[in-house]
């Protein structure tokens, strides 16, 4: 898997990277992360994250959007080729397409400058909660194209594995744990991510597109996961 993916969060000791470059940030988020029992590891540029992401193994990484050496972007890009460690991004920038690009690369969450350390806080127990609540005990989900195994966390199309992210396989698992009923983003939102998102729920969105490229024949006409106009997504395969 490569640097600590969230399977790791089954140790005792949780680990944090916090990459930013702002120091006054650093001190306070740090101070409210080790409050919380937390062993937490800071890098303050782009090459420095990767770096300690591959010694420190940590099961969440809080990076900063805009890094000296590498962009918060990059560093994602690579982190994404040998890891599905869990990345919550920062950012001073507003723009719905940072969220969107961010997101589209693999990110599991997004938080906007200022924020409150509190919130950020709360978020990185989600993330965490999210690997410890994958529910071992869940039987497969078979249907006609699509098979589920939250044991062992995979899916497979026609016979064929699909690599999904675990945040990705927590998203097609709500919908298909209720094939035929429509989920509100709402409803998903606390189903996956298992708190107020404070009305981010473009997440939503941007997840299940990734999720249609892995799966779907064609993304611009969706059959397996299907948009109910003003209420959400319904999963339609074909039960076994």
């Amino acid at each position: 898997m490569g640097y600590g993916g969230p399977e790791s969060y089954k140790m005792s000791h949780v680990r944090i990277l916090l990459v930013d470059d702002e120091p006054a940030i650093v001190e306070t988020v740090r101070a409210y992360l080790e409050a919380e029992g937390y062993a937490v590891q800071t890098a303050s540029d782009g090459p420095g994250a990767l770096t300690l992401a591959r010694d420190f193994h940590p099961h969440v990484i809080v990076l900063d959007l805009m890094l000296p050496g590498l962009d918060g972007f990059e560093v994602l890009r690579r982190l994404r080729q040998a890891s599905d460690v869990y990345v919550l991004l920062l950012s001073a920038k507003t723009h719905e397409t940072d969220k969107v690009v961010g997101l589209t690369m693999g990110a599991d969450d997004y938080v906007t400058k200022p924020f409150s350390p509190r919130e950020l806080v709360a978020r990185v127990k989600a993330l965490l909660r999210r690997g410890r609540n994958n529910d071992a005990s869940d039987a497969a989900l078979v249907f006609r194209r699509l098979r589920l195994d939250p044991q062992a966390r995979r899916v497979w199309k026609d016979a064929t594995p699909v690599e999904l992210t675990p945040l990705e396989f927590a998203l097609l698992h709500a919908l298909a744990r209720y094939r035929g009923r429509v989920l509100s983003r709402e409803q998903l939102l606390e189903q996956v991510w298992g708190y107020d998102y404070y009305g981010e729920d473009r997440v939503v969105d941007v997840h299940l597109g990734r999720i249609r490229k892995k799966i779907e024949d064609n993304v611009a006409t969706p059959r397996l996961i299907v948009t109910v106009r003003g209420a959400g997504y319904r999963f339609e395969d074909e039960p076994v």
